[in-house]
Formats: C-alpha cells, structure tokens, sequence
C-alpha cells in the first residue's frame, strides 16, 4: 500500500469524527509558520472573535506544552492545554488539545502549511475521539465558525506583519 493510500483509508476511517478548516493567507509560509512558535505572536490572534488568551506556560517543541486559559466575550473562562507531538518547520504541526494533560476527550490537530502562489494555504484537520465529540464541538461550541475566525484572526495578524516587514 503506498502511502497515499494508507492516508486516503485514514482519512476515510475518521471522516465522521473530523473538522477540517482551511484558509489561504496572504503571507509567505514560514511567516505564518512562526505565528505558532512563539506566545507573543500567539497571544495577539489565538482564538475566535472576541476571545482573549492568557498563557500560564508555552514551549514549542516535541513534547512541549502550551497551558493556558480563553477567556470568552461573556466573561466566561476555558482552561486549555495543548501539547506538540510533531513539528516540521514550516509544513507541519501535530498536537493533542484538551482541557488538562489528563483529558480523556482531547482531540488531535494537524496543521499543514503549503505555498499557495506568494501565499499560504493552512489546512487544520481535528480529529476528536468519537462523532459524538465532534458533532458536540460544532454544535454547542461552534467549532466550525470558531475555527474559521481563529484562522481569519491568524490571517490578519500575519497580514499585517507582513506589511509592516515590506515597509520597514
């Protein structure tokens, strides 16, 4: 089986427990890379429309983790812990997203990042440990839409990078 295939029978083995989101940025790949490596660029556009972000503690790397609490435009307040079981720098992120180290509802993410023309196309597939997770997520968390504004956020704050980097 080659691996095309054995991707196509995986993909295929977790469509019902999955969201994928993807959006074109207008910002070289490695600039949109180096969004996630770093809290300070993390804590300008992480999260959805109105949703701030406080890290208690980040490390990028394998095995490192990101520990930190949204805080939602009601005022209400989401411990989230991510840890990161794969980096290839500027292609690729793999990393497990829970509540707590020890959630057993925590969902894997893969974020890839391809040249799109003199932009970026970031695809970001979330698999959750069963349907009735996912279906949960989209409905009452509104995981779709949140993905796609966090995306959005991302892409103006690289944007505008980016900008700022032309002219300097």
């Amino acid at each position: 089986m080659t691996g095309a295939e054995q991707e196509t029978r995986t993909e295929s083995a977790t469509a019902d427990r999955e969201i994928v989101i993807s959006r074109v940025i207008d910002a070289p790949r490695e600039l949109v890379f180096e969004a996630f490596t770093e809290v300070r660029h993390l804590s300008r556009w992480w999260g959805p429309e109105g949703f701030t972000t406080t890290t208690k503690s980040f490390e990028f790397r394998v095995g490192g983790v990101w520990d930190f609490v949204m805080h939602g435009p009601d005022g209400t307040d989401y411990s989230e812990w991510i840890t990161w079981t794969r980096i290839v720098p500027p292609e690729r992120i793999e990393l497990l997203h829970g509540e707590s180290p020890d959630d057993p509802n925590a969902f894997e993410s893969v974020l890839t990042f391809a040249p799109n023309d003199a932009g970026t196309r970031i695809v970001m597939r979330t698999v959750f440990p069963t349907r009735q997770l996912r279906d949960e997520a989209a409905e009452k968390y509104h995981a779709i839409e949140a993905g796609q504004q966090t995306l959005a956020n991302l892409a103006a704050y690289v944007t505008e990078g980016a900008r700022k980097g032309a002219q300097g």
